[in-house]
């Protein structure tokens, strides 16, 4: 889903597979749901019926063109074809682009000319199974599914939130949101109810920890300090998109994690502020049932498990490490470097051994993992969500592959970087400016990474061919596309967002929810966009061997 989750896997999922019944879904205690019946469509625009004044008007007006929008199998299909027709139609008129490595005067080359069909053809197999996030984001899956199937990554969540000091209980909330992208759709069914619950058990309002959680959790969605699945996903994207202009180019999984981890920090502080400056003094305090919202605390099994799962995870980190750092080690690259190295290649492997590790030592020691066969059946049961993102691929990996071949996408570049150069705009400037123009198509796709795959092959090679870092570029993409996720009114998992804050709320509808979290979602922009501007000005690296210049 765009949003809410919005770049993640799970965000493909919700987008091309209908929303799930609300009831069906992980609940925290006390939440209540209620069952419609009606189509999708409907039960969403009249959910926004009480969206007030023109806001209420801007949100239908969104959420009906969002809804005429094709399933983006199609909408890729149709890019194809859009791509072989302006070839062609190029190609007719001798358009040709520079060859920026080489210098070499390119000509366009037209899909529907017989080279071009056999192309088509012929790759096509390749282009679909060879398609960087493919494999990628199958790999990493694997070991996220098992850690979250066996209970690591709720039991973590839950520990955190209900273990907070009263005194530290919003910031600790903000934090484990801010990292609930690690358990995808998941984080936000279980960690706002459990925020309201630690919120109450201090003696403040429910709401307030319900709103704040969800924030942090949708708006904040791509800070973390754990590289997660959404980076492997849009790190293959990028590499794609950055191939048109540089065949060799690679964009690590790590590319943006030096500023995400510390955007984590700088967002959880600007999140907590909101909360306690806006919000709170909004909601007043609660005068509601304060035995509503018990909440089951960590069973011993449970701390256990999170204990040993930590332990092993230190352990398989200084293993890495040491196998990595030693000198002479086969890790290392060439003069024993690690950014371009065998180690850097091989890292979606060590993050699938990484979730394997800690999540069967939490399944060892709490207890749910009582029989090996469990682990191969969860692997399966994680790759099963990934089919509406394999689906979508398919096409997908046409489209960009097309638009790289018939070098339509080198002339669309060096088209946009002289116009970008002409204007001024090629450095922090343009990057800015871009990430504000994501606003409008983020709000209207119901997929982040979707969304990512329809602009990358255009605004990464653009920005290149200025001397632009595609990690850069990646990073100014993500900050609008996570800051916008809680107002996207496509997102499939409003019922089941609405039915957990009823419990606090029994009146309140769409537009309460979207009046609540709008302080959040301007915070978060404003606060994000100065973090990058700051360090893009400063030269800082975005990660290992990615800054903001090539």
């Amino acid at each position: 889903m765009s949003h809410a989750c919005n770049t993640g896997i799970a965000s493909w999922s919700a987008t091309f597979a209908p929303a799930p019944e609300p009831e069906r879904l992980p609940r925290g205690p006390t939440m209540t749901t209620t069952k419609d019946d009606r189509p999708e469509t409907e039960r969403s625009e009249l959910a926004l019926a009480d969206a007030p004044g023109a806001s209420g008007r801007v949100l239908r007006g969104i959420e009906r063109v969002g809804n005429r929008l094709p399933h983006p199998f199609y909408l890729f299909l149709i890019l194809a074809g859009i791509v072989a027709l302006a070839s062609a139609i190029a190609s007719g008129l001798g358009a040709s682009t520079l060859d920026p490595a080489t210098g070499e005067q390119l000509p366009v080359q037209s899909i529907l000319s017989p080279e071009g069909l056999v192309y088509a053809l012929t790759s096509a197999i390749d282009n679909f199974v060879a398609f960087p996030p493919f494999g990628l984001i199958i790999t990493v899956m694997l070991g996220i599914g098992v850690a979250e199937r066996l209970g690591l990554l709720s039991s973590f969540m839950r520990g955190a939130v209900l273990a907070a000091p009263k005194s530290l209980v919003t910031i600790v909330v903000v934090v484990v949101s801010l990292m609930g992208n690690l358990a995808s759709d998941s984080a936000m069914v279980i960690i706002p109810p459990l925020a309201a619950a630690a919120f109450l058990a201090a003696g403040r309002h429910p709401l307030a920890g319900f709103i704040t959680s969800y924030a942090a959790v949708v708006a904040g969605f791509s800070a973390n300090f754990i590289i997660a699945g959404t980076d492997v996903l849009l790190s293959g994207i990028t590499t794609s998109a950055a191939q048109i202009v540089d065949p060799e180019a690679q964009v690590t999984p790590l590319a943006n994690w030096f500023f995400m981890s510390a955007s984590t920090v700088i967002l959880a502080i600007a999140i907590t502020v909101t909360c306690q400056r806006f919000l709170e003094p909004r909601l007043g305090a609660w005068n509601g049932e304060a035995e509503a919202a018990d909440t089951k605390p960590l069973e011993r099994a449970e701390r256990r498990g999170l204990i040993a799962a930590g332990v092993a995870l230190v352990v398989f980190a200084a293993l890495v490490a040491t196998a990595a750092l030693l000198p002479g080690s086969p890790l290392q690259g060439e003069g024993g470097q690690l950014l371009r190295s065998p180690f850097m290649d091989g890292l979606p492997i060590f993050l699938l051994l990484m979730f394997l590790t800690v999540g069967i030592t939490y399944g060892l020691v709490a207890g749910t993992l009582t029989r090996w066969g469990q682990v191969p059946e969860m692997m399966v049961a994680a790759v099963k969500e990934l089919v509406p993102f394999i689906v979508v691929i398919f096409t997908a990996a046409q489209a960009i592959a097309w638009f790289g071949w018939s070098k339509l996408g080198l002339l669309v570049a060096t088209s946009g970087a002289d116009a970008l150069g002409a204007a001024g705009l090629d450095g922090v400037g343009g990057l800015m400016l871009f990430s504000l123009f994501v606003i409008l198509p983020a709000l209207l796709l119901a997929s982040g990474s979707a969304l990512w795959t329809l602009l990358a092959p255009i605004f990464v090679p653009m920005f290149m061919l200025n001397g632009i870092d595609p990690a850069a570029v990646q990073t100014a993409f993500r900050i609008t596309d996570s800051a916008t996720n809680p107002l996207v009114p496509m997102n499939p998992m409003l019922p089941v967002i609405l039915g957990l804050m009823q419990r606090w709320a029994p009146k309140g509808g769409i537009g309460t929810l979207f009046s609540l979290v709008l302080p959040f979602t301007i915070v978060i922009l404003v606060v994000w966009l100065l973090q990058f501007a700051l360090w893009g000005l400063a030269g800082l690296p975005f990660g290992p061997g990615h800054g903001l210049t090539l």
